[in-house]
């Protein structure tokens, strides 16, 4: 199991990531694309990464909206793990 982070550390990580935010304890990014087709392409682009990582997001689309939330369930809180995935999906959607 991956350890989870303190607040501070977490809110380090979060300030060198633009457009992540803490919410609610967990990880928290809103994608906003030309379209549809682009917003559900970053989803399935970003799938096999994810799937990889053998560590799955909780996110929602409605039109050109990807909205990400991440945390570790097992540890109770953001891990090093979201971080990295959060960095992986700012690549797929070339944040």
């Amino acid at each position: 199991m991956t350890k989870k982070m303190d607040e501070s550390a977490v809110a380090a990580k979060v300030a060198e990531m633009p457009g992540w935010s803490v919410k609610d304890g967990k990880l928290h990014r809103e994608y906003k694309f030309a379209d549809f087709p682009h917003a559900f392409g970053m989803m399935a682009t970003a799938a096999p990464a994810i799937e990889k990582m053998d560590h799955h997001p909780e996110w929602s689309n409605v039109y050109k909206t990807v909205e990400v939330t991440l945390s570790t369930h097992d540890a109770g809180g953001v891990t090093g793990l979201d971080i990295a995935l959060a960095e992986a999906m700012e690549r797929i959607a070339g944040g």
